[in-house]
């Protein structure tokens, strides 16, 4: 995966350059001397083993959602020892570093931080030392990719005419940090941020992408249904939200199968129900909750008209399954991420 992180990030710098290098009469020339400069200077032994070092402490020390405290600590003490520039904390974990001569335009590198609440069980030199968290969505490579574009940029800085800002998102696994960054401030006056994601099904040295949306904005909400439990013998005496439940998901696969235009890309799925705990008990309340990465659209009007319609099929559905007695649904939107 290191190497795999040496060679992504080349597409990411020669992207920024192309806006950042400052004009000559042989710019594109310019352009691809210093591509070749930047492709020498990451297959250095000296920087391939820097690379690899961070990757490797990044692995063995996870952390979760808002809780990246060591890796921030270590994110700007690397940044430090680069004579690189920066702000913290930022959405508490968060770091923003700043190369250039400060003066627009102003370009993002972003990598988040976080890991997930998972248990790594390949036995090596470096598996997880935090019981439970693991680096198993690559984040400890965007890190290490972030830093290794921070030290090519640095040595580089004189070539740049704007500024570049390196973003180091924490809580990106369903706790919406890109979020909270932006409510803080730290992304304002950026004209353009760009990010990649490693992907182990792609051959080495390849990058993925292409006009327009590429990935789909997601949202996830909590529903409670409340009604009236009562013994399953008399289910008439009784409210049973698990029915009503069965309704509301049946009607919530209409809003993509009947209500979407079918060459808009949108998902809805259920992924988590929960009700009682007896099979002969009706229960009073049910819980189903979307889980993350399942609701998603490639517009934020899609995304918007799901959550609207979403609210009103739980709240039509659900009152409609009985006549003599209203069951109250809850629904609750998530933060987006």
């Amino acid at each position: 995966m290191a190497i795999h992180s040496f060679v992504s990030l080349m597409p990411w710098l020669c992207l920024l350059f192309s806006w950042l290098v400052i004009p000559t009469h042989s710019e594109s020339n310019e352009l691809r001397l210093l591509t070749r400069e930047l492709l020498e200077t990451a297959k250095e032994a000296e920087f391939f083993n820097w690379l690899k070092t961070i990757r490797r402490k990044l692995h063995e020390y996870p952390e979760l959602g808002f809780e990246e405290y060591n890796t921030s600590q270590l994110i700007r003490s690397e940044l430090e020892s680069l004579g690189i520039e920066y702000s913290w904390p930022i959405a508490k974990t968060g770091v923003v570093g700043s190369i250039g001569s400060g003066s627009q335009p102003w370009f993002g590198l972003r990598a988040d931080m976080d890991a997930l609440p998972i248990q790594e069980l390949v036995e090596w030199e470096h598996k997880s030392k935090n019981s439970g968290k693991m680096h198993a969505c690559g984040h400890d490579a965007h890190v290490a990719m972030l830093l290794g574009a921070a030290k090519l940029l640095q040595g580089n800085k004189d070539k740049l005419k704007g500024t570049v800002k390196l973003v180091f998102q924490p809580a990106e696994e369903g706790k919406a940090g890109a979020y909270h960054m932006l409510e803080e401030g730290a992304l304002d006056n950026i004209r353009a941020i760009f990010g990649l994601h490693v992907e182990p099904d792609f051959s080495l040295g390849s990058v993925a992408s292409k006009p327009g949306p590429l990935a789909a904005g997601s949202g996830r909400f909590l529903v409670v249904i409340r009604g009236e439990g009562g013994h399953a013998a008399w289910p008439h005496q009784a409210r049973d939200p698990v029915v009503a439940a069965s309704f509301a998901i049946l009607a919530l696969q209409q809003l993509i199968s009947r209500e979407k235009d079918p060459l808009e890309p949108r998902v809805l799925s259920l992924g988590f129900v929960e009700a009682g705990q007896a099979g002969n008990v009706i229960p009073e309340t049910v819980e189903s909750e979307l889980l993350s990465g399942t609701s998603r659209s490639m517009s934020s009007k899609g995304l918007s008209q799901l959550q609207k319609r979403i609210k009103e099929v739980k709240k039509t559905v659900i009152n409609n399954s009985y006549n003599r007695k209203r069951i109250n649904p809850a629904v609750k939107f998530m933060s987006r991420n």
